[in-house]
């Protein structure tokens, strides 16, 4: 049996609780930065990081004239509009909410793998389906289940966050594609590439442009520099780093890690409360993604 590196173990936590950390960034440096704005200038320090890593790796090869629509496709889906809906979504979300909501990303994998890829659901996985469903529900409803009976599902935000997970889970299965293909960070660095690009039309034809940028506090920047350089760089980096040391299975544990560090990082930067039904609707949810991944 292969021998993990410690390296790999740290790479992967290293990851894990820099983007449960991008939740905080995120929710700080909208007060200041429109959703256009602020996912212009994320993910281009992203693709100056990732692409410095390509070239230090000795990865970079032009795609095909053919894949630059597939990777058009993959940027739109996994960067622009994804990250539209997170910005978006999290002006009225509360960022534990939102970690929450997104750790179920898996189930909606496994959910799209089996109607659009015909893969195959144990009993066990759609037990864990519905009861990380079940999870999700009693953390946006705050336990008034019943209310979502009456079409109140949480604040707006919610919904959005939740729309969210459902395309990364999309993005995920359109991605493979391209990962049999490309090295992983080749692979992000072109998809990362051509989702700026479609950011920018968004800042530049409909979006403030850069009249915010020379108003930004401090406080604005160094929120935009965490999402930029760790989380649109460095997490990519060391979470692919580590995807190459140990099975995918065993690294998607790892993401429970995400909800957890935002919840304690909500809780002591923005004054979010932790009530019992959060953390009854967590694990039900964690225990839900765990039986889907197992």
């Amino acid at each position: 049996m292969r021998r993990i590196p410690i390296t790999a173990y740290l790479e992967a936590l290293f990851a894990t609780a820099t983007w449960g950390g991008t939740f905080i960034a995120t929710k700080l440096a909208l007060q200041e930065a429109s959703p256009a704005t602020l996912v212009f200038l994320r993910f281009g320090m992203g693709v100056l990081i990732l692409g410095a890593a390509v070239l230090l790796r000795r990865q970079f090869a032009w795609p095909s004239r053919n894949e630059w629509g597939y990777f058009a496709l993959v940027g739109f889906v996994g960067v622009t509009f994804h990250q539209w809906l997170q910005a978006t979504g999290l002006q009225t979300a509360a960022a534990t909410t939102t970690a929450w909501i997104v750790a179920t990303i898996p189930v909606f994998t496994a959910l799209l793998g089996w109607l659009f890829l015909k893969e195959r659901l144990t009993s066990r996985q759609v037990f864990g389906i519905g009861l990380a469903a079940l999870g999700v529900l009693l953390i946006v409803s705050k336990g008034n289940v019943s209310a979502l009976a009456a079409g109140n599902f949480g604040t707006p935000g919610d919904f959005l966050i939740l729309v969210s997970a459902v395309n990364w889970a999309a993005f995920s299965i359109l991605s493979r594609r391209g990962l049999e293909q490309h090295p992983a960070a080749r692979m992000m660095f072109y998809v990362m590439l051509t989702g700026w690009v479609f950011a920018a039309l968004w800042l530049f034809g409909f979006g403030p442009g850069l009249s915010e940028v020379p108003h930004f506090t401090l406080n604005g920047w160094t929120n935009i520099l965490i999402l930029g350089i760790f989380g649109s760089g460095l997490a990519y980096i060391a979470w692919y780093d580590a995807l190459k040391a140990m099975p995918a299975g065993q690294l998607g544990v790892f993401i429970y890690v995400e909800p957890l560090v935002t919840m304690v990082l909500a809780a002591f930067l923005l004054g979010e409360a932790v009530t019992f039904v959060s953390l009854l609707g967590g694990a039900a949810t964690i225990a839900g993604v765990y039986l889907v991944n197992r």
